[in-house]
């Protein structure tokens, strides 16, 4: 089966995930697509296949003759999409021979606009593959998932030599728990890379350190008339809160590996109020010290408004999985070359988020994360083309050409 044949079959599978469940995987419906990927592993030839009751895809490809001694080299990707805007309903569109320019939508009229994406101009001549408007594409990461299989399928049909090759498809990237129950007693490779970026020359091993901060703010309500001296309000507290915080360190102010404090929910009155916010930074050292500008700030309003008026609690999300990758800095090394052999030009850039890779990097399973060669994610702007999908195919191969002793 052709790549693009697989990602248009995925793609009709309604997958979104939901962030405001606390099962995993959070919709029932990321089943008929994980137990359909069970199946098609069987198919191929994996043994060790299994979707298990969080809906994580598990198979193991073993190693030729001869390749038995070989590092076990790992591959992952996320069935789920984001549910930021609707995957239900997909209706992709296949644009032959692109002429690089703006595309409109057909259901929307909404454009894709070569100077929103410039790496656009580059697909002239290809085979672009976007939405109708009416929903995202499902690229992030079905795409991951067709590159995948559509490569194992290809080392078995002209018997690649290969050291033994995982495959992990995993629930709920998108609502930051697909590494929560992935099994590593299991799931036994050495090694391993998430499929699940954008340019298909991206091999990225440096992300965010990533922790949410919440303020709770406790006020004293009284009738103004008679306020003096008694009133606390909470609301105006929030608001001072928030102007103590810098102002061009925010996500819309930053960019490369510059960290941000960034307000993601507020709510309140005179009585009580809530500031949710994300902290983001590269240097883990930088990162500290955003996290104790947040805790002085809370200690500064206590002492200016009373003991426990402000209250922060900090919970850590994952952190820069570079520590781990420079140690093995082979894995990089080797995509790195897979990518040179296939006639594309590596990039590492810094990832202004997480993945998967991160966490299970922490956990002993060094994963860097590779691109898909799509752009636009999380929206109506979504695309991907078909012979990007095809490069990744072949980087894929290369890799697993090349396990390390």
């Amino acid at each position: 089966m052709k790549v693009e044949e697989r990602f248009l079959k995925y793609v009709s599978y309604w997958t979104t995930s939901r962030d405001d469940q606390k099962p995993v995987p959070s919709t029932d419906r990321q089943f008929e697509l994980g137990l359909s990927l069970a199946d098609e592993l069987r198919e191929l030839g994996f043994s060790h296949v299994d979707c298990d009751a969080h809906c994580y895809v598990y198979g193991l490809l073993p190693a030729t003759e001869g390749y038995e001694d070989k590092k076990s080299i790992g591959f992952i990707a996320h069935m789920d999409t984001s549910p930021v805007f609707s995957g239900r309903d997909v209706h992709p569109v296949l644009i032959p021979d692109y002429d690089g320019k703006d595309v409109t939508l057909q259901a929307t009229g909404d454009i894709l606009k070569v100077s929103d994406f410039p790496q656009l101009s580059s697909r002239r001549g290809q085979t672009l593959i976007v939405t109708d408007g009416s929903t995202l594409l499902g690229a992030d990461d079905k795409a991951g998932i067709a590159e995948i299989f559509t490569a194992m399928e290809q080392i078995i049909r002209e018997n690649i030599p290969h050291g033994d090759i995982w495959i992990g498809i995993t629930p709920d990237e998108e609502v930051g728990r697909g590494f929560e129950f992935f099994d590593l007693n299991f799931f036994k490779a050495d090694y391993a890379y998430t499929v699940d970026g954008s340019y298909e020359g991206e091999i990225c091993y440096e992300n965010f350190n990533a922790a949410s901060a919440v303020f709770q703010i406790q006020g004293v309500s009284v009738h103004p008339g008679t306020a003096k001296d008694i009133m606390v309000n909470a609301g105006a507290i929030a608001c001072e809160l928030h102007g103590m915080l810098p102002p061009m360190e925010v996500p819309e102010h930053t960019e490369g590996r510059q960290g941000f404090y960034h307000l993601t929910e507020m709510q309140g009155d005179v009585f009580q109020a809530r500031l949710q916010y994300i902290i983001r930074d590269h240097d883990h050292e930088l990162f500290e010290k955003r996290l104790a500008f947040l805790k002085d700030i809370e200690q500064k309003l206590n002492e200016k408004y009373g003991e426990n008026t402000v209250s922060l609690t900090v919970t850590m999300n994952y952190r820069n999985m570079l520590e781990i990758i420079k140690e093995q800095f082979f894995i990089v090394e080797n995509a790195q070359n897979a990518m040179k052999a296939v006639g594309v030009t590596p990039i590492s850039p810094p990832i202004r988020g997480g993945t998967d890779g991160a966490e299970l990097s922490y956990r002993g399973l060094p994963c860097p994360n590779l691109g898909t060669g799509g752009d636009g994610f999380h929206g109506p702007l979504e695309h991907i083309t078909i012979e990007a999908m095809e490069t990744v195919v072949k980087i894929l191969i290369e890799i697993a050409k090349h396990p390390a002793a």
